[in-house]
Parts: structure tokens; C-alpha cells; sequence
């Protein structure tokens, strides 16, 4: 595949390339050379499971790999006991050793539902930081000055509105953009929220007389709310390892507003079928994007399987066969079933509770209930409903 080929696949769902013309020079370069770039991707393993929103990035390190390049997946263990400050409105407390070492072998164990195993080099930044001297620490700061750090748009807003920059969240963008230096980086893949960060390893790797890495900015994608950042802390993930009921389940929770997105930046459906298939009704648009997503993770043939179990459960009204079980016997009686259900099988809040019932989202026996129904009249063989996904069967 010549340069021309490979940098449309390459632009393929990208907000910023920096710059596109040094991408195809890159590109030509290796060809003519006939070795492949070096492509990196940070993640900090701040949270132990990876959720659809990072597969945007694993998708296009998969294109890298696929042209025959090299892919470098950089776990940021040392990074991420500092933790990454982007867009955060205060410090991140800092992660133990344990738990990032933890989390930074569950994701070796994801990455690999997308990346070829045998393609992929993975790497932990502590091999390198953990040399650094102070004396290092100290040269690597004097390459950066406060006024330029203050341009992140989130330090800005904190240092505006008074609120603290702890010293060692400007150490986090210079690390990052070290491990390029470390690495002689040609290619950095990252979120548009990580602009400021990958410039910085730039910037290094001008002072470190390398040829700087082009930029590959990705979006980020929303979550199931439509609204924020798809994130676990935020309760609007989904994750790559949810079981294929539960990821089903939520991709067709999603405002149909954001399928676009979603089938342009997590699945492989070409540009044409997607036009085809969302000038379609909305339901069976999300129904083949579902379907597909699933089938990616769990193997083929696990979303048609979740395809008709869904049509059966909401289209048909019919409650699903593997229902959880509650038993009649252990549960307090006299008391709302919403409290019950928040209390002892932590559903929800309370509060949330309360709107669920006078929405008419809780059900007995496919009956809309009120907010003095009482466990006392739940008898074996009831079924709940709990909004549009959630079943439980008294035994």
C-alpha cells in the first residue's frame, strides 16, 4: 500500500493530525526505508477495567499495525502515580504501587481483544523514570516555564478561580512527553484532551535533537448519557469486558443522537453503510451497532444471540429466562419495595427510587406500582422490573 493509501485509513476518525504533511513525509521516509514508525499510545492504569471509549485509540493503533508498523502500548505505571491532571478540576489523589501494578496487568489483558498480540510491544514508563535522578528532574523542569504549563485550559481555569495546583501536577505533561524522548517516539496517538501533553514530547524531542513525533488526535466519546465523557467514575460506561447481555444492553440506552459516533469511532461498518443504515429507523440502526460492537468482544454470533433476546424481552414484553433471584424469605417485611430495593440490594438511591416509582419504572407482575407498596404483598414467583433492563424473580 503506497503513503497516499495509508494516510486516508490513517485520517480515518481523527479530529487533528499535527501535521499531516510531516505524516505523509513520515510515511514516505519508512517506505523508502523500508522499516516501520515507531507509534506509541499511553494509558495510566488509573482504573483496573478499559471501557469502549479507549478502544477509540486501540482502533487506531490496530490501523498502524495492520500497514505493518510499530506498536508501542505504554502502560504509565509511573505516570499514573501521579495522575494525569487533564481536565480535572483538582488533584488527583495519587495511586499506590499495588494498584497501579494491579490494574496495569488487566489491561495487558484487554488491549488484546483489539491489538495483535504479536505486533505489540508493551512497555511500562517506570523502566525509564525510575533512573531519573533529581539532577534529571531538575533539567527536564528548566525546559518548560509556569506561563506555559498555564495554558492548559484545565490549570488555567483552576488558577483563575483559585483553586490549588499541587507542584507535582506539572511534573505529569513533562514525564509524558519524556517517555517520547525515551521511546524516539515518530508517532503519538492520543485524545484531543492529551493536545497539550503530546506537544510537550514535541517540544522534548526538539531539545533532545530527535525528529519530533506527529500528533494523532482522537475524540472523545460520550457515555450512555449522552452528555459527559464516558467514564466509570461517572456511571456511563461500558466496559470491553461487561458480559454481552449487559453491553448490549447499554450501547441500545444510548440517545440515538450519538449512534454516528459510536459507528464511526468503534466499529469498522464503512462510511456508506452507515449513511444507509441511520437513514433507517433508529431502532434497528442501534439494534446492528449493538449487535456488532458485541459481536467484536465476545466472539461471532454473540450479538445476534443478544439481538433476539433483546426484540423478545422489550419488543415482546417477555422477561428474560437467567432472571436473578431474590428470596422471598430473606426479605424484611412492612417496608416501600423502592427502599428495599435501594437499601438491601443497592440499586439505587433512595432518592432515585422515589422518581423510578412515580414514573411508573418499577413493576410487580408487569403492574406499575406507588410508593406504598409494601414487601409484605410480594409472594413467590412475582417478577420485578426495575426501569427498562433490570428483572429480578422472588423464589
Amino acid at each position: 500500500m503506497n503513503p497516499a493509501q495509508a494516510l486516508e485509513i490513517l485520517k480515518r476518525g481523527t479530529t487533528e493530525i499535527l501535521s499531516e504533511k510531516e505524516l505523509v513525509q513520515k510515511l514516505e521516509k519508512a517506505a523508502k526505508e523500508k522499516r516501520p514508525l515507531r507509534v506509541k499510545m499511553g494509558f495510566d492504569p488509573t482504573a483496573p477495567d478499559l471501557h469502549l471509549g479507549h478502544t477509540v485509540g486501540l482502533r487506531k493503533l490496530r490501523d498502524f499495525q495492520e500497514l505493518g508498523h510499530e506498536i508501542l502500548f505504554l502502560i504509565g505505571d509511573f505516570t499514573g502515580r501521579i495522575g494525569d491532571p487533564s481536565g480535572k478540576n483538582k488533584t488527583r489523589p495519587p495511586l499506590s504501587s499495588e494498584e497501579v501494578a494491579s490494574n496495569a496487568e488487566t489491561y495487558k489483558a484487554q488491549v488484546f481483544k483489539i491489538l495483535d498480540p504479536k505486533k505489540t510491544k508493551v512497555v511500562f514508563n517506570s523502566e525509564w523514570c525510575q533512573k531519573l535522578l533529581a539532577s534529571d528532574l531538575i533539567t527536564l523542569a528548566s525546559q518548560m516555564n509556569v506561563a506555559r504549563m498555564l495554558e492548559r485550559d484545565d490549570f488555567k481555569k483552576r488558577y483563575t478561580s483559585n483553586q490549588s495546583i499541587a507542584i507535582h501536577e506539572f511534573l505529569y505533561p513533562l514525564i509524558q512527553g519524556y517517555d517520547s524522548v525515551a521511546l524516539k517516539a515518530d508517532i503519538e496517538i492520543g485524545g484531543q484532551d492529551q493536545r497539550f501533553n503530546l506537544l510537550v514530547g514535541r517540544d522534548l524531542q526538539y531539545g533532545a535533537k530527535q525528529e519530533p513525533q506527529v500528533l494523532i488526535l482522537l475524540p472523545l466519546i460520550e457515555g450512555t448519557d449522552g452528555v459527559e465523557k464516558m467514564s466509570k467514575s461517572l456511571g456511563n460506561s461500558i466496559g470491553i469486558n461487561d458480559a454481552p447481555k449487559d453491553m448490549f444492553g447499554k450501547i441500545m440506552s444510548i440517545p440515538d443522537a450519538l449512534m454516528k459516533k459510536y459507528y464511526e469511532h468503534l466499529t469498522r461498518i464503512s462510511s456508506n453503510e452507515i449513511e444507509i443504515l441511520l437513514k433507517g429507523h433508529p431502532r434497528d440502526a442501534k439494534l446492528k451497532l449493538a449487535a456488532t460492537i458485541v459481536d467484536e468482544f465476545h466472539g461471532a454470533g454473540a450479538g445476534e444471540k443478544e439481538t433476539q433476546s433483546f426484540i423478545n424481552q422489550f419488543s415482546k414484553q417477555e422477561a428474560p429466562e437467567d432472571m436473578p433471584e431474590l428470596k422471598w424469605a430473606e426479605i424484611p417485611k412492612d417496608i416501600p419495595l423502592y427502599k428495599y430495593l435501594a437499601a438491601d440490594c443497592g440499586l439505587f438511591s433512595a432518592g432515585e427510587g422515589k422518581r423510578l416509582v412515580t414514573s411508573g419504572a418499577i413493576k410487580v407482575n408487569g403492574e406499575k406500582i406507588d410508593l406504598e407498596f409494601s414487601t409484605s404483598k410480594l409472594k413467590p414467583k412475582d417478577v420485578l422490573k426495575v426501569g427498562k433492563l433490570k428483572y429480578f424473580k422472588i423464589v
